[in-house]
């Protein structure tokens, strides 16, 4: 399963991250517009990976592990350059400091969830989160080397959509953050019998 076309399209996602990253520093507007067409290709690939592993039966441990590790990356590293290359500033610097806060913590309660067997599947409206934070990353990338859109510009459309990503990542968030405390009782109450048994 580890080279099935599903974990290589995963791996793929992984392994063009520094690509976007160096092509966010190349001079605009060449610099975006190439940065945009590998991370949409990325893109495709995530929407592909899990696709082809439901429709060819190849669903496998590594890749629900390596799906969503590739996503967070994909979407730390451009959040990051994107404070590097000044797109994201000020006040913007919340919806993006909320989403890398809530990615990591996901993370973390993803590997306790596993660690006592118990999966949470994905919600639809995390779906759309992940759709939304894709589509407005790429409008971030273009900048202000993309076209205007009547009154508002590439980057303020961006912009827009992070902060509606950012509540969405909230609302999510919390639907893990709930589903871990619920076992983390149960996994508590568990373990007490045997700890009053060793005092």
């Amino acid at each position: 399963m580890t080279f099935k076309l599903p974990n290589l399209l995963t791996y793929s996602r992984i392994l063009v991250l520094p690509v976007v990253v160096v092509l966010m520093l190349v001079e605009r507007p060449l610099g975006n517009w190439l940065a945009l067409g590998v991370f949409v290709a990325a893109g495709v690939t995530d929407i592909l990976d899990g696709h082809l592993a439901r429709r060819w039966g190849q669903q496998s441990s590594l890749g629900r592990i390596l799906d969503p590790i590739a996503d967070k990356l994909l979407v730390s590293a451009v959040l990051l350059m994107l404070v590097g290359v000044d797109t994201l500033g000020g006040l913007t610097l919340l919806p993006a400091a909320i989403i890398l806060c809530r990615e990591i913590l996901v993370s973390g309660l993803r590997e306790f969830l596993a660690d006592i067997r118990v999966s949470v599947p994905v919600s639809q409206l995390a779906k759309w989160k992940t759709g939304l934070q894709m589509v407005t990353l790429g409008f971030l990338i273009v900048g202000d080397a993309g076209p205007e859109f009547g009154p508002l510009s590439t980057t303020e459309i961006g912009v827009l959509g992070l902060w509606v990503a950012a509540v969405l990542t909230v609302v999510t968030g919390f639907d893990y953050l709930m589903a871990s405390l619920r076992h983390l009782g149960v996994v508590s109450r568990r373990k007490s019998p045997q700890a009053s048994e060793g005092q």
